[in-house]
């Protein structure tokens, strides 16, 4: 209680001894040879001073002037004086006549000639001009002649507590990461003072919090704002606002203040897992689902933000892995389970897989905390989907001589529906890939049948579609190529590959080529042409002519063995093949 009571006795004295720090330079004698102002508070106060006490001594080398001072802000029912302008050469006759002029002279600061006496006619404001340079001259009353050479001297504005201060930057915004420890800046404000920083107290400050204790703390000399509790999270309060006073005189009663206010936001760290909204997942399938379409999603929720909230999905268990992949939705951060690979009811109707989601960013501070990764059972269930009939081969590749006959079964294609309630099937043929129609098929067992003849010199392959369609849904339909290829009987004779026409000069010698035949098959058998060569049977017997095979090819000779003068022989072969 003693100390509260010494502290309050400070505060009340504390300005009043400011005030009597101002006002004695004022009314202090000076030595002589300088100039002394000798304001007042009020004209009663003036009256009771010795003329000593407020009279400007001159030196005999001329005017030596101090600075003369005025308080700010004061005003009263008189003028008040600022001083007293006083030469040695004044006898106390009316002689002397004193000139006052520069900033303010005769509207500001009036000066009574006969006395020297100043007086500041205004309210004056230090922070809108603190000093006023003057100049002073005391000349002859009569002749209006100087006495003296004019003296230049500078009344100054002292300054009163008269302004507050002001965050002119204010209001402030600042952030800072969650989780931090105590001591963590935030950020700096800064408030000024229009009162004087060199004299007194007027402008010198002290910060402190009103609003935003016990979360944050101010230095109340640098204006530093730094967290004053730890692990503050921001999942729970992300904002604060705090309120920050600047008090002058330096901090004390009776000093002036001003606030700003600081919105402190807490930025994110990565300090929550990703947690799954639930351990168990439903899904279900048709079988014939496209590949990489979506078949559901999984969430892992993430109490952070941002990319501290972002989270990779995988399949780390379970009889699907190579089945189904999960991929991560960038937008919402869902996870995205697709088909890999097809589908079949038939073969497996259920899937379970075990999904992990884990942080993209880990924050090395916070491993502590445990794993930055959570899972999640999910349970595929596929559907049975009416599915088309399925040939017992993607191709078909079926062959016939070109001599078979009309109606003769020359293949069998087989299908069947994969569905449960496996409905019967009927085969047809696509007649745009059959346009001569030459073909037919059974439309219940599929077998192939010749329609017209075939001619493989013509047309050596064929190839057709066949149509299976379900009786029970006549939607289902396949489709399935089929190639058929004709293949070659001897039913063509030997040509010769050009008509030749030979002719023999009467001196022809015995053996002597006289043309080269050969023979062309549009047969085409597998070991190749092999061709013989005769003369026709009326020519067999004429000793004039022979025939001999050229080895190596399929090409004869046309020799002539005796010469019949004068004779010129049409040589006409038989070929044979």
């Amino acid at each position: 209680m003693p100390e509260r009571l010494t502290e309050m006795l400070m505060d009340t004295w504390t300005p009043l001894i400011i005030l009597w720090i101002t006002l004695l330079p004022s009314i202090y004698m000076a030595p002589m040879n300088q100039s002394q102002i000798l304001p007042s508070g009020s004209s009663t106060e003036l009256k009771r001073l010795t003329e000593e006490q407020r009279v400007l001594n001159r030196s005999k080398r001329g005017w030596v002037w101090n600075q003369m001072f005025v308080l700010e802000e004061f005003s009263g029912p008189e003028p008040i004086l600022v001083g007293r302008l006083h030469t040695d050469l004044d006898p106390g006759s009316s002689k002397i006549k004193y000139i006052l002029s520069g900033d303010g002279a005769g509207t500001i600061f009036v000066i009574n000639d006969k006395t020297g006496d100043i007086h500041a006619m205004k309210r004056l404001d230090r922070e809108e001009k603190a000093e006023y340079t003057l100049t002073a001259q005391a000349v002859d009353r009569d002749t209006n002649k100087p006495l003296e050479p004019p003296s230049e001297f500078i009344i100054k504005v002292q300054d009163i507590n008269d302004n507050a201060p002001e965050f002119v930057d204010g209001p402030y915004h600042a952030t800072v990461p969650e989780m931090s420890v105590v001591g963590t800046f935030v950020t700096k404000v800064t408030a000024t003072d229009a009162d004087d920083p060199v004299y007194g107290n007027s402008a010198k400050l002290v910060y402190s919090i009103l609003e935003g204790q016990p979360y944050f703390s101010i230095e109340p000399h640098t204006a530093i704002i730094k967290t004053a509790l730890p692990n503050m999270d921001r999942e729970a309060k992300e904002e604060y606002f705090v309120v920050i006073q600047a008090k002058d005189m330096g901090g004390h009663m009776g000093g002036l203040s001003g606030t700003t206010t600081v919105t402190i936001t807490l930025t994110d760290v990565n300090d929550n897992p990703p947690k799954f909204a639930q351990s168990l997942y439903h899904f279900s399938v048709m079988e014939d689902v496209a590949l990489g379409e979506p078949i559901g999603r999984v969430k892992a929720n993430d109490l952070d933000i941002g990319e501290n909230a972002k989270s990779s999905y995988d399949i780390i268990e379970g009889d699907g892995m190579d089945i189904f992949e999960v991929t991560t939705d960038a937008q919402t951060q869902d996870g995205i389970i697709r088909v890999r690979k097809p589908l079949d009811f038939e073969t497996k109707k259920s899937y379970t897989l075990k999904v992990e989601a884990a942080n993209v960013h880990i924050d090395p501070r916070f491993l502590s905390g445990g794993p930055f990764k959570d899972t999640a059972t999910v349970k595929i269930v596929v559907e049975d989907a009416d599915e088309p009939p399925v040939f017992s081969s993607p191709t078909y590749l079926l062959e016939v001589h070109e001599n078979a006959a009309i109606n003769s079964v020359i293949g069998q294609v087989t299908a069947h529906d994969p569905d449960v309630s496996s409905s019967p099937i009927r085969f047809s043929i696509d007649r745009h890939t059959d346009l001569e129609r030459q073909f037919n098929i059974n439309a219940e067992d599929g077998k192939i049948t010749l329609a017209t003849p075939l001619d493989r010199e013509t047309s050596m392959w064929h190839n057709i579609t066949i149509v299976a369609t379900e009786t029970r849904n006549h939607s289902q339909v396949s489709r399935v190529p089929v190639a058929i290829k004709v293949l070659d009987v001897n039913d063509n004779a030997p040509e010769f590959a050009s008509e030749h026409e030979a002719f023999l000069c009467e001196n022809g010698k015995p053996g002597q080529i006289i043309q080269i035949v050969s023979a062309i098959d549009k047969d085409d058998p597998k070991n190749g042409h092999y061709f013989l060569y005769s003369l026709l049977p009326e020519m067999v017997n004429n000793p004039n002519f022979t025939i001999k095979k050229n080895e190596g090819k399929d090409k004869m000779y046309v020799m002539c063995m005796v010469f019949t003068k004068h004779n010129v022989v049409n040589v006409m072969l038989d070929l044979n093949s």
